[in-house]
Order: C-alpha cells, then structure tokens, then sequence
C-alpha cells in the first residue's frame, strides 16, 4: 500500500511539474553545444545594446548554464554579478563555470528572491517567451532594480516571420512555450510596468531568425 501511494504521489508530482523544467532539465547537458552559434551571436547582440561602466550590479533572470555571465564575467566584476533559473540542472551547469563571486539562485521570474532596490541593470535573454505571467514578472523586475535602473531584455521576435511560424509550432508541440511577443508588445508590456524611456530595436542573427532587445528605465524618483 506505502508502494502504491509512494507510485501515485510521484506521478501526480511529474504532472504537476511546470513544463520548462523537465524540457530544460533534459536539455542542460548538451545546450551550450547544441546552441553554441545562437549562444554567441545573441550575447553579442544584447552586451552592445547593454553599456556597462564598471560598478553596475547586473541581474540576470533566467540565466540558465551562465553564458551570458560568464561574458559578462570577463569583463566586468563577478562579485557584482547575480543569475536567477528555475532549473535545477541548468543552473548546476552555470555553478561549474562561473567564479564563486557570482551570486546564482533557484527561482522563478515572478518571485525573485532578492530585495528591492538591489540593482542597476536587470537583463533577459531569450527567456521572456515562456513566462506565464509577465506582467507579474516585470513587476518584479521593476521592485528589485534602484531608482534609475535600467532592464534590458532580448527575446525572439514576432515581427519576423521564422518566429512566428516557430511560435505556432511550439504552442503546439512544446508545453513550456508561452508566447513570442511583436516589439510593439513588448514596449507597451514595459510602459503598463511603470518602465521610461522604453525603446526597442529588432534585429537579425541568421538569414532566417529574428531577435529584439527592448529596453526601459525604473523612473529615478
């Protein structure tokens, strides 16, 4: 009998998982391989749209295996340097490639685990499509950042027509897909979160994929 409630307790747990954790679960091992050139080319793109001057404490949400701060890490100081994933195997991954200065935590974008204030830039990248609920994921974007904070975030494109076939596909096949967004979209979800000065620019980084970072700035009073 314990054997048969232990069985159905774990079934209903696989059930109740959210999908992005088991899809990226699966995937941690070989995703820096896998998504080597996309990798690349889209820290590229969203560092030359993201200044940094030196003394900024950067946020990433949705770090997943720290590509992107281990860029940043290169470069900037790591002991300012913070990442927030969901995903257990992944955020294991990002721990064995980054210093020990970066602070890596377990959680989701609509609960971030940090006070407010704590930040000059939060950034996301290629993330913002699975969020369920993104307007309480901005708002917490927005909380955790300081007066004058600036959010940039990076995420496919739904101006562009490879993305919006891939959307139609993914909300089909993939249960952890949410949504893509039109860069339009994203700069009125920003505005509706309290953000200024929001601004968007869309961008290719193959024959096919399109991207856009959008950014927006936590009002200084």
């Amino acid at each position: 009998m314990i054997c048969r409630e232990t069985s159905c307790e774990k079934r209903n747990e696989m059930k109740s998982k959210p999908p992005v954790l088991e899809s990226y679960g699966r995937l941690a091992a070989d995703y820096d391989r896998r998504w080597s050139g996309y990798l690349r080319r889209t820290i590229q793109e969203t560092l030359a749209r993201m200044p940094l001057h030196g003394g900024e404490r950067v946020l990433e949400v949705g770090c997943g295996t720290g590509a992107l701060l281990a860029v940043l890490a290169e470069r900037h100081p790591p002991r300012l340097l913070s990442g927030i994933d969901p995903v257990p195997q992944m955020l294991a991954r990002a721990r064995d490639r980054l210093r020990e200065e970066v602070t890596l935590k377990e959680g989701w974008a609509e609960q971030l685990p940090f006070e407010d204030g704590q930040f000059d830039i939060v950034v996301s990248l290629s993330m913002f499509h699975y969020i369920r609920d993104p307007d309480a994921a901005l708002a917490e974007m927005f909380r955790v950042l300081r007066p004058g904070g600036r959010l940039v975030i990076s995420d496919w494109c739904h101006d562009y027509l490879g993305c919006r076939l891939c959307d139609w596909y993914l909300k089909w096949s993939d249960p952890a897909h949410f949504k893509t967004y039109r860069s339009a979209e994203c700069e009125n979800l920003l505005r509706d979160a309290g953000f200024q000065t929001v601004a968007s620019e869309r961008y290719k980084i193959n024959w096919l994929w399109g991207m856009m970072t959008a950014t927006g700035k936590k009002p200084s009073w």
